[in-house]
């Protein structure tokens, strides 16, 4: 693929760094911070990162047992974190090539639509399964993930940044 113009040339990605954020986001999405409908969802953020960044390594699988591992922390309808993922994790997989053409913040605009869509499964299997509406706080916490996309772009694409080679006798 031609790299759009500006655009540093990346390292390949540690697997092991994958699985080490994406097992850090389980944890904190795990946390008893008090779940609300406007807070962000910090594991569907990096599964769409990673889902957008290395559609290969991280698939409709890995989000499908990463959302079962939510429907069991959150005693919620089992497959309904599960069945939202995976959406994301198709829509990830059908734009990560027209995403990745983008600088970080018209990345965040693009994928707000993805946020969305899993956000509104989730509301729609909730509200399929005797839950109530959850208000108008439900459309706050896609706009939030699309504002941290740039921030995790930039942390998560750290360490596969090359260091500036300063060696004057090299073309």
């Amino acid at each position: 693929m031609i790299m759009p113009r500006g655009q540093q040339l990346l390292l390949p990605v540690n697997p092991v760094f994958i699985g080490a954020s994406l097992v850090a986001a389980l944890a904190f999405n795990m946390l008893p911070l008090g779940r609300v409908a406007w807070t962000p969802d910090v594991l569907v953020l990096l599964l769409a990162f990673w889902g957008v960044h290395q559609p290969l390594r991280v698939g409709m699988g890995l989000a499908f047992a990463l959302g079962l591992c939510m429907d069991v922390q959150q005693s919620a309808l089992l497959g309904q974190h599960a069945l939202a993922y995976t959406v994301l994790m198709y829509g990830t997989r059908m734009t990560h090539r027209r995403v990745l053409w983008f600088r970080p913040w018209s990345q965040a605009l693009q994928m707000i639509g993805l946020f969305a869509l899993a956000h509104a499964v989730q509301v729609v299997i909730g509200l399929f399964s005797g839950g109530g509406l959850p208000g108008l706080g439900v459309v706050v916490a896609p706009l939030l993930e699309a504002l941290l996309w740039p921030l995790a772009s930039w942390v998560l694409l750290a360490p596969q940044r090359r260091a500036p080679d300063h060696n004057e006798n090299r073309p």
